[in-house]
């Protein structure tokens, strides 16, 4: 590559700031605990910060269901207190991005009390309403994300209106063009404010088949599954209308620049592929989750690491995820002895890796108390839906009262071992998967290959996942051991130069005639 871009060399680190940082002891992490805390992002090495949604809300959905799109909720502090976040992270070097969420708004939100106000309401037609069915029911079979239909009952107007999460999240109608004005302006509101860029909440939902028809079932549907799975959603997401929202999108960030945008789309790869749209109109990074639910094993690894190089199109940058604020952590999905395997893995694919908030401590779920459940998908689905509290709790960074998260008993139960596994107890450990991360995040920016390289597969046989990164005449060999057993790996000829410069913590790395020991849940990487 010749002179790329901060989001196509840089490592995104998404802050969830409820459980970042309290700076004013109410036990809910706001903007000046985020501030407090640059500097330690700065020292881990990454290069962009994700804020969750900060936006003025009920919390119906922690904010997913915003109520102000061009405000601070008073929770989290200010828009002095935004500014000033800003202006810390830029002198620091760190872009900011924030997260835009179009598909909903809050039922509080003053767009929507006007549209449910009456059926002539200016803003009506900002929402999506519908007239009963001929039963009197819904108006069609969709299913909400969190459980029942999709349709909530409004009997002051005598209609429905949709909300594919909470009867608290209506959704907006991307099809009025008042509507689609209203939302790219709360873009330039930010934009024009100095973010960076926006992760775009659910972009893949935003339009929906104009008329209505219902969703097919699913035929793998199965006791035990959630209901939102009851039903392929033909018609409510992945419609061929959302390029031109997203290129409308697009318009609006290429009036700044170096800005990005990055759109939350959980969808298969020939699919998510199409969201970088034709000709730089559509999003820079469709997320790529695949390797949230991979099969970990190394034949399974390397071919969706494959398929999704070769969907890629020509100027499409890729990207990689392995946590957010609503999967299992990846320390619980691959096991604790897997964590800093799967760092490796992510921080030495081709492209944009995101790190979420703890993940860089090998941090696991986190069991939440029934009394104390706070997710409303867990509370409305118990026995199918992931609890997304257990990775949501507070960031721990040290020993003291509440792990120094706040001066008060957090929102939600700190992890059991925070007096051990905090940031403090493992910064100078050398043992320690944050030292590990910050190693790793140093190896990317010293090497290109890493940072920019090409991705070539070298071998997925047995438990050995071991691919090649190259830049120019620079080579790069990560070998990675994904089971608890000790493996071996014969290097090629071209790699007899090579020399272990980083392994996985309390591992011995070595090279041996040729071949390369692999302890068991050991990375190594050679350069």
């Amino acid at each position: 590559m010749t002179d790329p871009l901060w989001w196509q060399t840089g490592v995104i680190y998404q802050v969830y700031p409820r459980s970042f940082n309290d700076s004013n002891g109410d036990g809910i992490g706001d903007l000046a605990g985020v501030t407090a805390r640059l500097d330690y992002l700065v020292d881990l090495g990454i290069d962009a910060v994700w804020l969750s949604p900060i936006f003025p809300s009920p919390m119906a959905d922690f904010g997913y269901d915003v109520a102000d799109y061009c405000g601070i909720d008073p929770r989290f502090g200010t828009l002095a207190d935004f500014d000033a976040l800003r202006d810390a992270a830029h002198a620091r070097g760190l872009k900011l991005l924030l997260d835009f969420v179009p598909n909903h708004s809050s039922d509080q939100h003053p767009w929507f009390r006007e549209s449910r106000s009456s059926r002539d309401a200016p803003k009506r037609d900002w929402y999506i309403w519908r007239d009963p069915a001929p039963d009197g029911g819904p108006p069609n079979n969709w299913q909400s994300f969190f459980g029942g239909s999709a349709w909530a009952w409004d009997e002051a107007t005598g209609q429905y209106y949709l909300h594919q999460f909470l009867k608290q999240q209506p959704e907006l109608n991307w099809r009025n063009p008042e509507l689609r004005a209203a939302m790219l302006e709360a873009m330039r509101f930010w934009f024009d404010r100095g973010v960076d860029g926006f992760r775009i909440d659910v972009l893949w939902l935003a339009i929906k088949h104009p008329d209505f028809p219902d969703n097919p079932a699913n035929p793998g549907w199965r006791e035990g599954m959630q209901d939102i799975d009851r039903l392929l959603p033909v018609h409510s997401a992945d419609q061929p209308e959302m390029m031109e929202i997203i290129a409308a999108m697009r318009d609006v960030a290429e009036e700044y620049p170096e800005r990005v945008l990055i759109g939350e789309i959980y969808l298969p790869i020939p699919r998510l592929v199409a969201y970088y749209g034709e000709g730089g109109n559509g999003v820079h990074l469709p997320f790529n989750f695949h390797l949230l639910d991979a099969r970990w094993d190394a034949a399974a690894l390397a071919q969706l690491i494959a398929d999704y190089e070769g969907a890629l199109p020509a100027d499409g940058w890729p990207n990689w995820v392995l946590g957010n604020h609503d999967k299992p952590r990846v320390a619980s999905r691959v096991g604790p002895d897997q964590a800093a395997v799967a760092m490796m893995l992510l921080l030495t694919l081709r492209g944009t890796p995101t790190l979420y908030q703890g993940d860089e401590l090998g941090m696991p779920n986190v069991a939440i108390p029934p009394d104390r459940v706070r997710d409303p998908q867990a509370l409305r689905e118990p026995d199918t839906a992931f609890n997304r509290d257990e990775v949501r709790t507070p960031m721990p960074w040290d020993a003291s009262a509440h792990a120094g998260f706040s001066s008060v008993e957090p929102w939600l139960p700190l992890n059991l071992d925070w007096a051990e596994r905090n940031v403090m107890a493992q910064r100078d450990a050398a043992d320690s998967v944050l030292a590990f991360t910050r190693a790793l995040l140093q190896l990317r920016r010293a090497h290109p290959a890493l940072s920019v390289g090409s991705w070539h597969a070298f071998s997925s046989d047995g438990a050995v996942l071991a691919y090649e990164r190259r830049h120019g005449d620079a080579r790069v060999l990560v070998a990675l051991n994904l089971s608890d057993a000790p493996q071996t790996l014969a290097l090629p000829e071209w790699a007899a130069a090579l020399a272990p410069v980083l392994t996985t913590p309390r591992h011995d790395p070595r090279v041996e005639d040729g071949t390369l020991p692999l302890a068991p849940n050991q990375g190594i990487l050679l350069a």
